[in-house]
């Protein structure tokens, strides 16, 4: 510290410590000083100033007392408040000259952070997303998908088939596509109460549990034993189209490897006791895609595995999976890559998970229009085969 300067007020009486400080060499360095308030000598009457009030409440107690009695001690005083910077400029070269104080270079202010929401606005800066989305906005003036306004889904009649092109395959598909998606819901939609998911869903629905738990235990079934054989299906069929297998020896090589093919054997239907709903989806694939050369290749392994076992059909998982394949790649609307990469995510499984939740919501209500009670399991349906007694002896 090389200055000191002190800026006292109207009123009280500090500012004398300050003189005998300076008086008895307490304070060895220049001090600037000035005490505001010297216009209350105009006045008759006392006057206060500022917001706390400050006032003389005697004569040793005026900004021009206190001015004198510093100037006097040895302060630097000016002769108005206007000359206060003046006379600071004017001690601080003194000091410079006579080697007191020697200047350094300034250093420039930091710079201001411009104001986050201003820079947002500008385009300068972009806050990290907590997750990104590509299908679906709600924040205009009404919601769109895949930039298409909800307005014009329903004007246009796009339909369940082509909400479903727009939000998982982010483009609208040719009618003949939705169509075929729309079919695929329908036809997956139920296929009884005696397959395990439904039975799920009707007991948990018996047990007093709400639609959406009811639901989920129906749901949680699927898998390559229960209408998840889609997207294995695909793959199964794929890899030996695409390596150029015949169909007799995809067959073999499944047999030797000891695996099953996927969409391929039907518990309940044969050659004898047909599918209608692949009947329906293959001849419609037929007739409205482009180019369906999985189905041809599944129907020549049909052929080979049904002279084994005439319940080894080609069932509607396959159907609807290879159906699906050939509509991705003959279409004209995806890539390669984008095909392959649609069958790799689950969406093939996805349309028997939204399909099938049809039929689980279906037999929920019907529980509970029915009012049935919790269900037991007949003892005369089970197969106890506990240990005898002495053999646990």
């Amino acid at each position: 510290v090389g200055m000191l300067v002190l800026l006292g007020e109207v009123g009280g009486t500090e500012e004398y410590q300050v003189c005998e400080a300076i008086k008895s060499g307490v304070f060895t360095k220049p001090i600037v000083a000035w005490c505001i308030g010297i216009c209350a000598d105009m006045f008759a009457t006392d006057v206060q100033f500022g917001h706390a009030g400050a006032s003389a409440g005697a004569s040793e107690e005026t900004a021009s007392a206190k001015n004198k009695a510093l100037a006097e001690a040895g302060a630097e005083v000016p002769t108005s408040f206007d000359e206060l910077g003046d006379k600071i400029g004017e001690v601080y070269r003194k000091l410079v000259m006579d080697g007191t104080i020697v200047p350094k270079a300034e250093l420039p202010p930091p710079p201001v952070p411009m104001d986050y929401n201003w820079a947002r606005e500008l385009g300068l800066i972009r806050k990290p997303a907590s997750f990104m989305t590509s299908i679906c906005d709600e924040r205009g003036q009404e919601l769109l998908y895949a930039g298409i306004p909800i307005t014009e889904v329903f004007k246009q009649d796009m339909g369940i088939g082509g909400v479903l092109s727009l939000l998982w395959f982010q483009r609208r598909l040719p009618p003949y596509a939705c169509k075929f998606l729309e079919m695929c819901l329908m036809i997956t939609a139920d296929h009884g109460p005696a397959v395990s998911g439904a039975h799920n869903t009707i007991v948990c629905a018996r047990a007093g549990k709400d639609l959406v738990s009811s639901l989920v235990s129906g749901l949680l079934n699927i898998g390559d034993r229960f209408g998840g054989a889609l997207d294995g299906a695909a793959a199964q069929f794929t890899d030996a189209f695409d390596s150029g297998l015949s169909a007799n020896d995809f067959v073999n090589k499944a047999k030797k490897e000891g695996i099953l093919i996927m969409g391929i054997g039907h518990r309940v239907k044969s050659l004898n006791n047909p599918d209608m709903r692949v009947v329906v989806i293959s001849e419609y694939a037929k007739e409205h895609f482009p180019s369906t050369p999985l189905l041809d290749y599944a129907r020549e392994v049909e052929q080979i595995t049904t002279k084994k076992k005439p319940n080894l059909i080609f069932n509607v998982d396959g159907c609807i999976a290879l159906c699906f394949v050939d509509l991705l790649r003959h279409s004209g609307f995806f890539t390669k890559d984008e095909a392959e990469n649609i069958i790799k995510t689950g969406s093939l499984n996805g349309l028997f998970v939204l399909g099938r939740s049809i039929g689980f919501i279906g037999h929920f209500l019907d529980q509970k229009r029915l009012n049935q009670g919790l269900y037991r399991h007949p003892w005369d349906d089970i197969s106890y085969v506990l240990p005898e007694l002495n053999q646990c002896q």
